[in-house]
């Protein structure tokens, strides 16, 4: 099934964007590039031997889903937690960087932050390849008088949020109790959710954006291809009674699903050469939220974050999609139509 698309529409939408305030609650992880020359292999083992050059933090996970609805022009306010460690500084002092307010972020006594360090190598002609990733996690839960403090937060946004997005990767900050408040908090507005894990934990809420794997996951499938996504889909709708299930496909695009019974299928946007699709999901919950926020259909909203994933993907490393980029590639392909 396919709609027209109205080029004034859509613009209007994405100019929007600025009004729009999204709490984004969940999972804070610091990306972390460390850069390296291939100096040669060991003698000691058959490995290479990196000569390093730098490093640089970056927002992952749940903090990068918000950096990209800042970077579109929204107003993102971060509720969760960091470890009280270097990398949890690091990560928070990105987030004011960039013009993100963290007073609702809070820093958990022995606690690790989850970092996600990708050891890049290369020569000086080169483009530097990812060669490993090294992950480190907490090993416990968030205490309960920190858990005390998310809820604060999320009862004093609740006057304010045009949006909740939800961002759970699995590291504890989400579980039954707070996604029960936020339902409750945010009753009437969007809450969206993209959950690695735990897909069918987030019932009756707005929308969940999955990718395939997630959902033959929850579905018990070995997996998803074009004879089994429509099925998935509107048995995922009707597991959780939300409004809608969005599937990102990677290269097929993306499938959205809506209650009643509607289906779109959505072809990729760009090439399907992809650079890096580390963080894409981000950037598609992150402008899925936006658009919905400001009174877009789904199908409008899911064709603006499928722009903005076929860009992302062609960036290398966790990025960013602005608002100026998605425009010009809503005019490029809307324009002549």
């Amino acid at each position: 099934m396919r709609e027209s698309l109205s080029l004034d529409r859509i613009k209007g939408l994405i100019e929007g964007f600025k009004d729009k305030r999204i709490v984004v609650v969940g999972d804070f992880i610091a990306d972390l590039y460390v850069y390296s020359l291939a100096s040669r292999v060991s003698r000691e083992a058959p490995v290479l031997i990196l000569k390093y050059e730098g490093e640089n933090v970056v927002l992952g996970g749940g903090a990068n889903a918000l950096n990209n609805v800042r970077a579109l022009g929204g107003c993102a306010i971060p509720v969760g937690f960091v470890g009280d460690d270097k990398e949890g500084r690091q990560l928070v002092g990105v987030m004011e960087s960039l013009g993100i307010g963290t007073d609702y972020v809070f820093f958990v006594s022995g606690r690790t932050t989850v970092t996600k360090m990708r050891i890049l190598a290369g020569s000086h002609h080169t483009v530097k390849q990812q060669v490993l990733r090294l992950d480190r996690e907490p090993e416990n839960g968030v205490e309960r008088r920190y858990k005390k403090l998310l809820f604060d937060a999320l009862e004093r946004l609740s006057s304010v949020a045009d949006a909740v997005l939800i961002s759970d990767y699995g590291y504890g900050t989400i579980d039954e109790e707070v996604l029960d408040l936020i339902k409750r908090l945010f009753k009437g507005r969007v809450i969206t959710a993209d959950s690695r894990y735990n897909l069918l934990d987030f019932k009756g809420i707005t929308a969940v954006t999955p990718n395939e794997p997630e959902v033959a996951s929850a579905l018990g499938l070995r997996r998803i291809d074009d004879n089994s996504v429509v099925d998935a889909g509107m048995r995922l709708l009707e597991l959780t009674g939300n409004d809608a299930v969005l599937i990102t496909r990677g290269k097929k695009g993306m499938a959205l699903f809506e209650k009643g019974g509607a289906h779109h299928f959505i072809d990729i946007y760009g090439t399907d050469e992809v650079a890096d699709v580390t963080g894409a999901g981000d950037t598609v919950i992150a402008t899925f939220t936006l658009a919905l926020a400001g009174g877009a259909t789904f199908y409008e909203a899911a064709k603006l974050a499928n722009y903005a994933g076929g860009i992302v993907v062609m960036k290398s490393g966790t990025a960013t999609v602005s608002k100026d980029e998605l425009l010009e590639a809503v005019e490029n392909e809307l324009a002549d139509g």
